[in-house]
């Protein structure tokens, strides 16, 4: 048995706990980072781009944002489209915020990067990982290495480790409520070395299913199209991808998109889920190993690291003021403001999906609702308020 020691044991190495572990290192608490796969797995993963400002302020602020201000796209607002027609809600004009397109994938490398160049350990591909002690007064975190027991003695845990992670899953049943909602269709989307249709993100309701056009770049496109929850990408060819994108755009829209060959296709599930508490003790749980939301508005790295900047602000008070209050708050200023994402996710996604058991009067509550907020400035505000994200 190998023994390590550090200040803060960091399981998983995806967005949440690399900042994490970014953050602590600049303000010199040691911490170390394991996760059970390799870097080229973690970096293969397709996610999401769109970067509340409070994203990027908490990059900038963990030293790495330099790349996001050169390559990012930044966005002051974007159109939905239903009954034929495009309406654009302007973040900009209304709220004075704007988001920035970067992909997560970018996110990693940069975090990847930063934490290589500082020396900060880090350990993949390990075996068996598990928060052991966690409610007592000396935690570790168990694990092999080719084979070889190891441990980490340390003060705190970070169950960064995602939804199918070992953090959650060693919480007693009795210590945790979670809540849950399955939607009854997925996402199918492509990614192309195309250019994006238009410069800003299309959300489209249609009587056929929702559509969506948006962009890694100025020359990658990522469109989704509404799908059944057990349908699979082998049903669906490039051309009959394009055929259906395009049915579900205005025509003025359609006519422009520019098709190509996809190199990625996927459908992702739509669900929500939310653990309570996100404390135990000495172990924390951040990121999709609390909870995750519909992709619709784009909520989930952003969620992940408005958890990362209560949870460091709580562990820095501690090591430099010997304070327990921020981290003794962690839980329930975390979940306030989940919540309030998987609510604003539940109603986008309910104004721009068909369900299985819609009906015309629920359409015509559809046409109706997304006309109001055509039309009313403080609806609008609502939404954009939500959008760009609330404040942490």
């Amino acid at each position: 048995m190998t023994t390590h020691k550090t200040q803060v044991a960091i399981i998983g190495s995806g967005p949440s706990g690399l900042l994490l572990g970014q953050l602590l290192t600049l303000a010199g608490i040691e911490n170390i980072v394991i996760d059970r796969v390799s870097k080229d797995y973690i970096l293969s993963r397709v996610r999401a781009g769109v970067l509340e400002e409070g994203t990027v302020e908490m990059l900038d602020k963990a030293a790495i944002g330099e790349r996001i201000h050169k390559e990012g796209m930044l966005h002051s607002g974007f159109s939905y489209a239903f009954s034929g027609r495009m309406e654009r809600i302007n973040l900009r004009d209304l709220i004075g915020k704007n988001v920035m397109v970067y992909g997560q994938t970018e996110v990693t490398q940069d975090l990847m990067d930063a934490r290589e160049k500082s020396g900060a350990p880090s350990i993949y591909e390990v075996d068996e990982a598990h928060p052991v002690d966690f409610d007592g007064q000396k935690p570790y975190v168990s694990f092999k290495k080719d084979g070889v027991g190891h441990r980490i003695d340390c003060d705190f845990i970070a169950g960064c480790d995602g939804y199918h992670g070992p953090s959650r899953m060693s919480v007693p049943a009795t210590a945790i409520q979670t809540f849950e909602k399955e939607y009854p269709f997925g996402w199918l989307g492509v990614l192309a070395d195309v250019p994006p249709v238009r410069h800003e993100i299309i959300y489209a309701n249609h009587s056929r299913g929702f559509g969506m056009c948006s962009m890694r770049s100025t020359t990658r496109s990522r469109y989704y199209i509404q799908c059944a929850h057990d349908d699979h990408v082998d049903n669906w060819s490039d051309d009959e991808f394009w055929d259906e994108l395009r049915r579900r755009l205005p025509q003025e829209v359609a006519d422009d998109v520019t098709t190509g060959p996809s190199f990625e296709k996927s459908i992702a599930p739509l669900r929500s889920f939310v653990a309570e508490p996100m404390r135990f003790n000495k172990l924390f749980l951040a990121g999709d190993a609390a909870h995750i939301v519909p992709p619709t508005g784009a909520k989930g790295l952003n969620l992940a690291v408005s958890d990362v900047y209560y949870l460091y602000e709580g562990l820095l008070e501690y090591y430099r003021e010997k304070s327990t209050a921020g981290i003794d708050d962690y839980s329930q200023k975390a979940l306030a403001r989940v919540w309030k994402a998987v609510r604003f996710s539940w109603w986008l996604t309910h104004c721009m999906h068909l369900f299985p058991s819609t009906t015309e009067f629920d359409r015509k509550i559809q046409e109706a609702e997304l006309d109001h907020l055509a039309k009313s400035v403080a609806a609008q505000t609502a939404v954009a308020e939500n959008y760009v994200g609330l404040p942490f």
